[in-house]
Formats: structure tokens, sequence, C-alpha cells
């Protein structure tokens, strides 16, 4: 039998050993299951950095692979824990909207608030979940893989309101949802949102300090110093600077609204 995979997304960075206690939970409970980071640079407390980062990659593990999400400024609150079967993988985060972008994509999930307390380390602390409740339930969970023994099913999950762009005449306006680690700037646009947008096709965008206005089809196309728009790989068009950092040609990060003029 295949071991399982779990992977690891959180905001804890790595200077700390909060990553290595978690691996070493799930070693000391399923020493057979493979443990990988997808990462821990999530911005810190930022659940839509997170939503956005576990959406763009959980498709591209194999089936059955179990996701830990934790980013989770509200820690030891009432807010729940949960396990999430979504298409065919699963996640165990806290219910905070961080899953909205895997649900809104698998449109078949089912959810238990995880209760069980046979599967928490004791006694659970009130600042590290990660590693009294997600990083254990994960392991038991490789192990038995019975997500009905961990509590009760539930259907009322917090979501996230992405902000979607906004129409007005012949123009666009947007926000940047987050920025990577090449200071690339992640619009909430997509080509759906803008059908006319193609190379060649005349546009100006503002976004901050930064003028866009032209669409490039890889980085590479961009002059040297020039912000650009790509249609990036998460299907989102990107502001970006070939060998440079959009985000500080624009002045400003996650959160910074743009408009784009089409025509």
């Amino acid at each position: 039998m295949t071991a399982p995979l779990i992977t690891l997304t959180t905001d804890f960075g790595t200077a700390d050993h909060l990553v290595g206690v978690m691996k070493g939970v799930i070693a000391g409970i399923h020493p057979e299951a493979r443990v990988y980071d997808i990462t821990h640079n999530v911005s810190p407390f930022d659940v839509l950095d997170g939503a956005l980062i576990i959406a763009q990659a959980y498709r591209y593990w194999p089936p059955r692979t179990i996701h830990v999400v934790v980013v989770d400024p509200g820690v030891g609150s009432l807010r729940r824990p949960l396990l999430v079967r979504a298409g065919m993988h699963y996640f165990l985060a806290p219910d905070n909207g961080v899953l909205s972008l895997v649900l809104e994509r698998e449109a078949q999930h089912r959810a238990w608030h995880v209760t069980a307390e046979r599967y928490f380390l004791q006694p659970v602390s009130s600042t590290f979940h990660g590693r009294d409740v997600f990083a254990p339930a994960a392991a038991w969970l490789a192990r038995n893989e019975q997500p009905e023994t961990f509590g009760a099913e539930i259907a009322d999950l917090e979501r996230l309101q992405l902000p979607a762009p906004r129409r007005i005449g012949a123009a666009i306006e947007g926000v940047i949802l987050r920025v990577d680690h090449f200071g690339n700037m992640l619009t909430n646009l997509r080509p759906a949102d803008a059908p006319q947008l193609a190379p060649g096709t005349p546009f100006r965008l503002k976004a901050g300090a930064a003028q866009v206005t032209r669409l490039v089809r890889t980085f590479a196309e961009g002059g040297a110093g020039e912000p650009c728009l790509v249609l990036g790989s998460s299907g989102y068009f990107e502001v970006c600077v070939n060998r440079g950092r959009a985000a500080d040609a624009a002045g400003a990060g996650a959160g910074l609204a743009f408009r784009i003029e089409l025509g």
C-alpha cells in the first residue's frame, strides 16, 4: 500500500521550531506518512493569501492527499477546526475561510467539525493548534481515513467574499490580491472578466505609481523596468516587471486598487 501524503501550508515561517514540531507529531503517530511543505511563507495572519495559495497548489497532488492549512489568527477562539473532503483531496484547516477557493472549485465536498479529542495532543494549547489539533488529526486520518469519526458533519462553513472586478463603462476596477516572492502583483481579473483583452489590444492600467499599457505572453517579453500585464499560471492577470518587482514600481502591494481602461 502506498504511504499516505500530507502537505503543510502555514504562515509560520521557518525561523522557529513550529513546522518541525508539527512534522514530529505526525511522525510519532504515523511514521510511514510522507510529509511535504507547500509553503510556510503565507503572509502572516492573511487568510486570503492562504486561500489563494492552497487553491493554486492542491490540484497538483495525488488523490487522497491530506492538506494541512494553518493560517489561523483566531487560534484558541471559538472558530471551529475543520476536516473537509473536497473532490479527491482532504483538508484540515480552521473554519475561517482559508478553504473558500477550494470549495468554490470543488462542488462536491463534505465537511466535519473536528471535536474527537482522542485525535488531539493533550493538553491542547490555546496558541498552537497546528501542533495539538491539525497535525495529529492529519496523522490519524492518514492511518484510518474515516472522516466520520472526527466529529459531526456540518455545512455552514465560513467563506471569504473574494472581491470581484467591477465594470464601469469601458473601464474595469479591481484589486491586487497578493504579491508573490518575485514582486508580481496578482490581480482579481481573469480573462472572462475582460474577453477583449489580448496582446496588441490598447489599454491602460494604473496600479499605484505603476502605469501598464502592454500585455505580454511571457515575463521575458517585457522591457527592462517596464511594468507589463501577463496572464499568470493561476488563471489571473498579473502586473509584472521583467527581472524586477512590480510591487516596488507600484509602491504598494496586496489590497491596492487598480483601474484598467480598455480601448
